[in-house]
């Protein structure tokens, strides 16, 4: 497994949990809105292994709340939150073609593209990029044995969530998340773990024939 993050000791933190759990892992840091630094990384894989089974992108930030956004949080959140999709799931494509028909990425996209963000219209908008990009990989992958896939978080109670809430960054938003969680038909938040194990399914041969598809892992919230 090859861990990238922007910031190289949480890399170093999610190799040493994969090493824990009996696996093998290298961690390296790398800016995946950085397009040299990504053909870097796959090329670096491409030197070392030769092949590539699947590849999850995991990148995002809130983006800038309400109508008045600068052009430089505009220009911001396209380049984290579609740019470095593009460029993380097509620079891989060769890698993952030699796999053999076992090829898959999946991208992280989020509840708020499928329903809409009343706070952040530029979130909704750069995220929801994500799901007809995935379906257009899919066309094209498909024919390299390559699936593609997303999936689409609610609520996920991870440090990350703070920052929806103007102000609150590193902060106790119990009160303020259970206005959230009483519009999630489970009526709470996810546990990453809930996340990942979609994730995990959709890369594994349990989905081999699922394929340019969006799936919400947000308690019910979309279908209300």
């Amino acid at each position: 497994v090859w861990v990238a993050d922007r910031n190289q000791e949480s890399a170093e933190a999610v190799v040493e949990e994969i090493i824990a759990a009996g696996g093998t892992a290298v961690g390296v840091g790398v800016d995946a809105t950085d397009v040299d630094a990504l053909k870097a990384l796959f090329g670096r894989i491409d030197a070392e292994h030769g092949v590539l089974h699947a590849v999850h992108y995991q990148v995002g930030i809130p983006a800038a709340a309400g109508l008045e956004v600068g052009e430089a949080d505009w220009q911001l959140a396209m380049d984290v939150n579609m740019k470095s999709a593009f460029y993380s799931a097509t620079l891989g494509f060769d890698l993952l073609e030699k796999a053999r028909g076992k090829g898959s990425v999946t991208l992280t996209s989020t509840a708020a593209a499928i329903i809409g963000s009343g706070r952040s219209p530029l979130y909704s908008m750069t995220k929801g990029a994500l799901l007809p990009l995935a379906r257009s990989l899919a066309v094209i992958g498909g024919k390299r044995g390559i699936r593609v896939n997303v999936v689409a978080p609610g609520m996920v109670e991870t440090p990350m969530l703070s920052s929806f809430f103007p102000g609150a960054e590193g902060k106790d938003t119990s009160e303020l998340m259970k206005g959230f969680r009483d519009t999630v038909p489970l009526g709470r938040g996810a546990q990453a773990r809930e996340i990942g194990d979609v994730i995990a399914f959709l890369n594994s041969d349990d989905a081999s024939y699922v394929t340019g598809v969006t799936i919400p892992v947000d308690g019910g919230a979309t279908i209300v």
